[in-house]
């Protein structure tokens, strides 16, 4: 990489409404690690090192496309996790789409919901090995 970057250490962030809703979301309902960080910044841990910041902003505006894709082995065991818990899986216009909100047979099979915040979230089959 140029100009001294370095890709180990990279992450993404994106911003929320509520960060005490964001947390209890990621930390209880996906599962993930959630710290504070100074500032109100949460630090979502996606496994490993890797990880992304959800920062506190008044005017918020969800991101229109979808901002953290999760790979499961079983996307229709984690639709039935996801919808269990209390979420509703997105539904798109153009979209071949099951009963569950499930896309298959155009890639790898994925479907879409929103976090507090109304960001788009997405779970999508992964056959690679881990």
């Amino acid at each position: 990489m140029s100009a001294g970057f370095r890709s180990n250490g990279a992450f993404g962030g994106f911003s929320v409404r509520d960060t005490d809703a964001a947390a209890r979301f990621y930390r209880d309902v996906l599962g993930l690690e959630v710290s504070e960080e100074s500032m109100g910044i949460l630090r979502i841990g996606l496994g490993g090192e890797a990880f992304v910041i959800a920062y506190p902003k008044p005017n918020h505006t969800p991101a229109t496309f979808t901002i953290l894709n999760f790979p499961v082995d079983d996307v229709e065991a984690a639709v039935d996790d996801l919808v269990s818990k209390g979420l509703e899986m997105q539904r798109y216009e153009g979209m071949s789409q099951d009963d569950k909100g499930i896309m298959r047979g155009e890639g790898p099979e994925i479907a879409w919901f929103l976090d507090p915040s109304d960001n788009v979230l997405a779970v999508l089959e992964d056959d690679q090995p881990q």
